[in-house]
């Protein structure tokens, strides 16, 4: 389902397969999550599909865009448009019967940006690129798809919400990328960068865990500026 410039061992080229399914599963729950902000904006079902189709793909295009994948893997796998046709339909008609959306949206978000974090730097990992451009592929593509969901809905995106949102996917790929050195399973490694990921921003929507921000000073008074001339 992969392909890849440089060889690599014929055990990884073994994970590629279960890398595949993971893959569909998370484009699957990022497409549900762009269908549930058409839901929010009380599309078509075309809107469904089309917002549901660039959530779904949008990080991964990216990813291989930056990495030289050619063609990029929807294009060389179609079958990941079906699926988010599939899932962007099926939210269409099952979305009515949440009582709130905006939970399912955030959760089913989670996962999807968990799932990425570790799956973006796999892929980098398998291309023999360093370890900050894996950590960095890892990040980009957890968080592009629903930046672009976002732009094209009109809606907040979560990357500027307080809480942690990116930095969970940062973390997620780190915990992935910096267990290459020690001597357990790559199955092992994205779980762990997985559960990491998930945590953080479970945490996040839970419990309103943010980082500290950065808080403009007040400038300077001018002169003249807060004196009485009574």
């Amino acid at each position: 389902m992969y392909s890849h410039a440089v060889p690599y061992p014929v055990r990884e080229a073994v994970l590629l397969d279960a890398l595949g399914i993971v893959d569909l599963a998370a484009v699957a729950v990022f497409a549900i999550t762009g269908a549930l902000v058409a839901a929010r904006r009380e599309m078509d079902l075309l809107g469904f599909i089309l917002v549901g189709t660039v959530t779904g793909i949008g990080g991964g295009t990216l990813r291989d865009l930056a990495l030289g994948v050619q063609p990029v893997f929807w294009v060389s796998s179609p079958g990941y448009l079906v699926v988010c046709i599939v899932a962007a339909g099926m939210t269409y008609w099952m979305a009515r019967f949440l009582d709130s959306r905006y939970s399912a949206l955030l959760w089913a978000d989670a996962v999807g940006l968990a799932l990425y974090s570790v799956i973006g730097a796999f892929k980098a990992e398998l291309f023999n690129a360093a370890p900050v451009v894996c950590v960095t592929m890892g990040m980009m593509t957890a968080a592009f798809g629903g930046l672009m969901r976002d732009i094209i809905c009109g809606e907040r995106s979560l990357l500027f919400n307080p809480e942690i949102y990116a930095t969970a996917a940062l973390a997620g790929s780190v915990a992935f990328v910096a267990s290459a050195g020690l001597d357990i399973p790559v199955e092992a490694r994205a779980l762990a960068g997985f559960f990491v990921a998930l945590a953080l921003r479970a945490g996040a929507i839970l419990y309103g865990w943010t980082l500290p921000k950065y808080v403009h000073p007040e400038p300077p008074p001018r002169p003249g500026e807060g004196v009485d001339r009574g």
